[in-house]
């Protein structure tokens, strides 16, 4: 895991995946592919809109303060 970071945007990557856009400038992709991962409210925009400010744990941020920025 990571250190929480708060969710300030999302966009799709060039496959049509969404990805939250972190407050640290990371980003990490929030697929809704069940039963794996289920995350309707990622193909709405309300339901995107909703999940501004909320919290993510950001891996890049972890492996930085780790050392492992490479």
């Amino acid at each position: 895991m990571g250190p929480d970071r708060r969710t300030v945007g999302f966009h799709q990557d060039a496959e049509g995946h969404w990805v939250a856009e972190l407050e640290c400038g990371h980003t990490q992709h929030v697929r809704h592919a069940p039963p794996w991962q289920v995350r309707p409210w990622v193909l709405t925009e309300p339901g995107r809109a909703e999940r501004l400010g909320t919290v993510l744990p950001c891996r890049r941020c972890a492996e930085m303060e780790e050392g492992r920025d490479g």
